[in-house]
């Protein structure tokens, strides 16, 4: 490949870019009027405006993404996550384009897409489902006997997407008609598709992912499991590589399963196979078709190029290593940094940021996608990076990443750094004992959240001080001379 259009904006984007650069590769970045001066539209070879601000209008508009790329002449999409990254309907149009979808091909995105589908095919690849229904939940009295069967609490989810969005957690009989009628009305406005299927509830879960890699070639490996169990309305806040929940026996029957399953449905791409883990029991809850958020702790620990290994594998090349030589060197965690309140149940907070300065160091990165003077547009996601640490081992990590916080520079918009500091403080973080209701259940470290913004003075307050301290002199300074040359001059 010589160039390649990435169909998506923000951190990801410039990741994307990052990698190209680094093979050779041109890069095209397409953009909305929103994001004119985003960082990743300077960074790359080439920049499109594709459309007004929403998304429906520009990077979810797959005419005018396919018209760039003709035009320009990519040989390649790279969709990120989010937006398309997903959409079986866009990689088939690649295909009939003859311009290459960077991910698995039309066929497994539809099949994975539809939760119902993809729980069938786990079956028959022999991966631990949870139990619950095999089809689509339409009638309610069978919704009723089946929920009864399985044994309540159940989870009534969408069969077409993810995120969390329509999902409903139901502890008894009484719930269970609205929940199905409310997760019905939701998955039908969000992903056109009504249908909606029952599990049952695993209590006290973890989720645990396992990265896979497969190639045109027939070769399938996994790069060992991240942990995502840190979670605010089912979206991730803290990932971190290898889980402290899995002993290696465990993490060797997992990762065999993901790369089971991602053989039975012939995966080329980047992927992940995502599990409920709890009492020693892992089963399959969902396939991820892309690269995910979180992909750069598992390079971290592993010293694999996700993004590169995508690219290759496109361009029809076989993967650069096999299972053998993929080893786990140390710790990584991973912060998501976005512009929003915890305090006021994380609502987002969009805006100019006035000064920034990222942390460094050892085992230290940062992707980002903003700079001092950016304006964080109110219309897209409100991450603003993902800040990761590496260390020897976990606590060298934590502490790492807890130093890191304390270095990150963000002025003019609210962030969520003070509460990342709160999770990396708190007891049960610290010791691994972690479920998806971490956050949830610890109502204390909003509290703690704010003891620490009280405690502890910002190093960008110290920064200014100083800034307005050398300002004080400067004038003194200034005064003095001009006082002492109007002397001179009266004297003269």
């Amino acid at each position: 490949m010589n160039k390649i259009l990435i169909a998506n904006r923000g951190e990801i984007a410039i990741r994307v870019m990052r990698a190209c650069r680094e093979v050779g590769i041109k890069t095209v970045a397409v953009y909305s009027e929103a994001d004119e001066k985003a960082l990743f539209t300077k960074y790359a070879d080439e920049a499109y405006l594709i459309g007004p601000a929403p998304a429906s209008r520009s990077y979810l508009n797959i005419d005018k993404l396919i018209e760039t790329a003709k035009t320009c002449g990519a040989d390649g999409i790279h969709p990120g996550y989010g937006f398309l990254a997903e959409n079986s309907g866009f990689a088939d149009r690649c295909e009939k384009e003859g311009i290459k979808f960077i991910g698995p091909s039309s066929r497994v995105l539809d099949l994975m897409g539809n939760k119902i589908a993809a729980r069938h095919e786990m079956q028959k690849a022999g991966t631990p489902i949870v139990p619950g229904t095999d089809d689509p939940t339409v009638d309610d009295d069978e919704a009723l006997r089946i929920a009864g069967e399985i044994g309540y609490p159940v989870i009534v989810k969408p069969a077409g997407g993810g995120g969390g969005i329509g999902m409903s957690i139901v502890h008894s009989q009484s719930e269970l008609i609205k929940a199905l009628e409310n997760s019905r009305t939701i998955a039908s406005a969000a992903f056109n598709l009504a249908d909606v299927y029952i599990e049952k509830y695993v209590t006290h879960p973890r989720h645990i992912e396992v990265q896979i890699l497969g190639d045109s070639h027939g070769n399938v490996v996994h790069l060992n499991e991240r942990e995502c169990s840190i979670q605010r309305r089912y979206q991730k806040v803290v990932e971190e590589a290898p889980s402290p929940a899995l002993t290696p026996q465990l993490r060797r029957q997992m990762g065999e399963a993901a790369v089971k399953a991602a053989q039975w449905i012939g995966y080329e791409g980047a992927g992940t196979i995502e599990f409920i883990f709890s009492e020693g029991e892992f089963y399959f809850m969902e396939m991820n078709t892309r690269v995910q958020v979180e992909h750069p702790v598992t390079e971290m620990v592993t010293g694999i190029d996700i993004v590169k290994e995508q690219i290759r594998v496109a361009a029809g090349e076989p993967l650069s290593f096999t299972q053998d030589d993929v080893k786990i060197n140390g710790w990584a965690i991973e912060c998501r940094i976005n512009a929003e309140d915890p305090l006021a149940d994380f609502a987002p907070a969009p805006g100019k940021v006035k000064s920034y300065r990222s942390p460094g160091g050892t085992g230290i990165r940062v992707d980002s996608g903003v700079y001092a003077s950016y304006t964080i547009p109110s219309v897209y996601d409100s991450m603003i990076s993902k800040l990761i640490a590496w260390g020897r081992d976990r606590d060298e990590a934590i502490s790492r990443m807890k130093r890191a916080l304390y270095e990150y520079i963000i002025t003019g918009v609210k962030t969520n750094i003070d509460f990342h500091k709160a999770i990396m403080d708190h007891p049960r973080f610290v010791a691994g004992d972690i479920d998806t209701h971490f956050i949830e259940k610890e109502k204390s470290l909003f509290d703690d959240m704010v003891a620490k913004t009280e405690s502890e003075t910002p190093l960008a307050d110290k920064l200014i001080s100083s800034q307005d301290k050398a300002k004080k002199a400067a004038l003194i300074a200034a005064s003095t001379a001009a006082a002492i040359l109007q002397k001179n001059a009266a004297g003269q």
